[in-house]
């Protein structure tokens, strides 16, 4: 009978582990409700549940393409395709626009970490000449 308990909690803890952590959820869902809104601890584990679910229909379907094309890692590409394939097509232009804004931003900070790598070289490169 201790056995069936350890199983038990065991499944509990591996289902809590592919859960977003609770305190994340309430933040962003504080961020959106009127300021005198309170939420329950209930409502709070019955959203990390949903957006947990759906995180992982929407990347199942995504690893299925990527699957599919014998490739491992999923891209904003794949997101959207799985998106799209499954219904949620009203979110994927904004979500488009999103991922190109993020893809800029990578870009301008991949090179500001290019320029302070040369910059550091060629700093180095003099300290070792003098």
């Amino acid at each position: 009978m201790n056995n069936n308990n350890n199983e038990e909690e065991k499944k509990k803890t591996n289902e809590f582990e592919r859960y977003l952590p609770i305190a994340n959820i309430g933040r962003i869902i504080k961020k959106n409700l009127p300021n005198e809104v309170k939420l329950s601890r209930d409502a709070k584990e019955t959203f990390q549940e949903c957006v947990s679910e759906f995180i992982s229909f929407i990347t199942s379907e995504a690893s299925d393409r990527c699957n599919s094309e014998k490739r491992k890692t999923i891209n904003g590409e794949d997101i959207l395709y799985a998106m799209n394939n499954l219904g949620f097509e009203k979110y994927t232009p904004i979500l488009k626009i999103y991922l190109d804004k993020f893809r800029e931003s990578q870009k301008i900070v991949d090179g500001k970490e290019n320029e302070n790598n040369e910059e550091n070289i060629f700093i180095k490169e003099n300290n070792n000449k003098e």
